[in-house]
């Protein structure tokens, strides 16, 4: 029986949470072994299993794979969250794109300074209410199913409740004006793998604060 998945990231959101993510709803039980300093990174990469000097790296299934995408495609595909034939499977790429380019945006306000910070979530906030969030209520719309793509649970549906989420943390009300996902939101919440995710005590991370900040620079001489 193949052990549990192995993650190797710093204590934090950054990449790895959408794996994070993927994994709990897929409801595969998961491993963590944190980098604490520049050492710890610096082992791992003396180990030649890094192919571009750089984690997430997550150790599946006897491989030991790397680049953020890779792995969320290696899970979806094999939890049956990747849809059912190609047009699916291309329909969630599209999706998954658009939440990766809204979370991108918000990952990186943990370097910017108190007044760029402002300034770029402000910047972010436009940006979800004018160009993605339309996008996808339009596509919820359009559809007519309570998923996103098909009508099953797949890596699209997880990752656009995620980039909800971390949205919310910069506005509340951010769907105030997206009655369909807000509806989506409630409804993929309450799938029992994503509600226990979704509970104190998981493994999900909490939003980054100075001290992750920190760490981070010195761990990855950033």
């Amino acid at each position: 029986m193949a052990g549990k998945p192995k993650l190797h990231y710093a204590n934090g959101r950054g990449r790895m949470e959408s794996i994070r993510w993927l994994l709990a709803a897929a409801g595969v039980e998961f491993e963590e072994v944190f980098l604490e300093t520049k050492e710890d990174f610096e082992k791992l990469r003396s180990g030649k299993y890094l192919l571009f000097q750089q984690v997430p790296m997550v150790e599946i299934d006897g491989m030991k794979i790397v680049q953020t995408r890779a792995i969320l495609s290696y899970i979806a595909a094999k939890h049956n969250l990747y849809g059912k034939d190609l047009n699916e499977k291309t329909l969630i790429d599209m999706y998954v794109e658009g939440t990766t380019e809204l979370m991108g945006m918000i990952i990186s306000l943990m370097f910017h300074t108190p007044e760029g910070k402002a300034k770029q979530s402000a910047m972010i906030i436009d940006r979800a209410t004018t160009r993605y969030f339309p996008a996808y209520e339009k596509v919820l719309k359009d559809h007519g199913h309570v998923f996103l793509v098909g009508n099953q649970f797949t890596w699209a549906d997880v990752q656009l409740l995620e980039a909800i989420l971390m949205t919310e943390e910069l506005k509340s009300d951010v769907l105030s004006k997206f009655p369909l996902l807000q509806a989506f939101k409630t409804r993929i919440s309450n799938i029992p793998t994503i509600k226990k995710f979704l509970q104190p005590g998981s493994q999900r991370k909490p939003p980054p604060d100075d001290e992750f900040v920190a760490k981070l620079r010195k761990i990855f001489n950033i």
